[in-house]
C-alpha cells in the first residue's frame, strides 16, 4: 500500500511506501530569511511531514541537504544540531548545488521509518 501526502499535480510532499516515509525536497517559504531563519524553516515542514505520516525525527534514517553556498555549511549546522535527536541520528550527506530559487538558502530531503 502507497499513502500520499500533500498531493500536487507534479508531486508529493511526503510518501508513504513499504513502513518508510520518503519526504520531498523541502525549501523555506520565506525565501528571503537567512540561513538560520530558511534551516527552521525547512526542519519545521520536516516534522510537519513526518507527523502527518505518522513518524517523528527520532525514526530519521536519512537527511540529504543541498546548499548552493557552502560557506553556509556551519550556520546550517547550529541550527540542525539543535534540532536532531542526538539519541537517533541519521544518515546524512551535505553537497553544495544550486537551487531552483536563488534566494534559497537550503533544501532537504529526507527517509524515516514509521
Amino acid at each position: 500500500m502507497i499513502t500520499r501526502f500533500q498531493v500536487g499535480s507534479r508531486m508529493s510532499q511526503a510518501v508513504v511506501c513499504q513502513g518508510m516515509v520518503h519526504i520531498a525536497g523541502q525549501v523555506a517559504n520565506n525565501r528571503t530569511g537567512s540561513i538560520h531563519e530558511q534551516t527552521r524553516d525547512v526542519l519545521a515542514k520536516i516534522d510537519a511531514l513526518l507527523a502527518e505520516a505518522g513518524s517523528d525525527k527520532s525514526k530519521l534514517v536519512a537527511v540529504n541537504v543541498f546548499l548552493p553556498h557552502i560557506t553556509d555549511f556551519d550556520a546550517m549546522n547550529e541550527v540542525y544540531d539543535a534540532w536532531i535527536d542526538p539519541a537517533n541520528p541519521p544518515a546524512r550527506a551535505c553537497t553544495e548545488a544550486r537551487l531552483a530559487d536563488p534566494d534559497l538558502r537550503v533544501e532537504m530531503t529526507a527517509l524515516a521509518a514509521l
